[in-house]
């Protein structure tokens, strides 16, 4: 936890102790949330989901349906557990969702031949058909938000964006390998 400033004229008091921050662009005591890197691409993720889900729902799919719809037609048949590891969330609301998928005829849940206890998820043709939509929104919200720069800049913008998500792979996994030591 990090320890308030000391008050002006207090002689007893000791400086704030803040975590080290390794060298680089940015500095704590001079960071500014609107320049950073983070917060933009925070942002523009963001605004790229408004916009798809906004268009989405010309097609009868919210934000939430349209991700694991479009991971099942791209695969044979899964379970709820391995598509909510796809798209980051936990088992039991990608169930309620899978839910909801089916109640509209976008997919079947299929007893798996391997294992009864299992649910294999299947899309239907009705899925197919809603989930064929999806890389055309995706394709133009993106053209949309990339239309102020040249395909060599959007080329560059994909190779940097690539590194960093690298550089916070190997992050997170170093921390990881960290935590599992001590």
């Amino acid at each position: 936890m990090v320890k308030p400033p000391s008050r002006a004229g207090s002689r007893t008091a000791s400086a704030p102790a803040f975590p080290p921050v390794r060298p680089g662009y940015y500095r704590g005591e001079q960071y500014r949330l609107e320049e950073s890197v983070g917060f933009l691409m925070k942002q523009v993720t963001e605004s790229l989901s408004r916009a798809i889900e906004a268009r989405m729902t010309t097609y009868g799919l919210t934000d939430a349906q349209w991700r694991p719809l479009f991971l099942l037609s791209r695969q044979d048949s899964v379970t709820a557990s391995q598509i909510a590891r796809s798209v980051g969330c936990d088992a039991g609301a990608m169930t309620r969702m899978m839910d909801r998928l089916e109640d509209k005829g976008l997919i079947r849940r299929v007893r798996s031949a391997d294992d009864r206890r299992v649910q294999q998820l299947e899309i239907t043709e009705e899925g197919r058909t809603a989930a064929a939509v999806v890389p055309y929104v995706i394709a133009d919200v993106l053209n949309a938000h990339l239309v102020d720069l040249t395909r060599a800049e959007i080329d560059a913008l994909r190779s940097l964006l690539e590194r960093v998500l690298a550089a916070g792979r190997r992050e997170c996994h170093g921390a990881g390998q960290a935590e599992d030591s001590e």
